[in-house]
């Protein structure tokens, strides 16, 4: 039997809100999805799912808003500086400014509108020096 990674889920208490979030980082999500209350997105291999309150309580039978962090999504990027502050600019919330971490990138943490921290990254040869 084959068992195969293929989808990653977000409980969202906004749609709009989560998805225009996420359009910011380049996914490509149809305004028309802002109604619906599952959307997917495909990313190479791997799908990207976006699930209202409402849909996750009747698939689980309730719901409770977890604490903590729990998951890391990455998104790399040509220049993680641009980027974080096109998202600061349009009202998100930042985590960690731009960084040159230790481990050879170009870093930075913001906050989605569902307060998950989304890290920001690209190899230190091809950013801010």
């Amino acid at each position: 039997m084959e068992i195969k990674f293929d989808m990653v889920g977000i409980v969202v208490e906004n749609m709009n809100k989560s998805l225009d979030f996420y359009r910011l980082l380049g996914l490509e999500i149809p305004k028309e999805a802002n109604q619906e209350p599952h959307v997917e997105v495909k990313q190479g291999e791997l799908r990207l799912a976006f699930d209202t309150l409402e849909t996750i309580k009747s698939i689980y039978g309730e719901w409770e808003k977890p604490t903590g962090h729990r998951l890391e999504l990455a998104f790399l990027c040509e220049d993680v500086d641009q980027v974080y502050q096109t998202l600061i600019n349009n009202g998100y919330i930042g985590f960690r400014e731009p960084w040159d971490a230790f481990w050879g990138q170009r870093y930075a943490i913001v906050q989605d509108p569902d307060d998950n921290l989304i890290s920001l990254f690209a190899p230190l040869s091809s950013t801010h020096e």
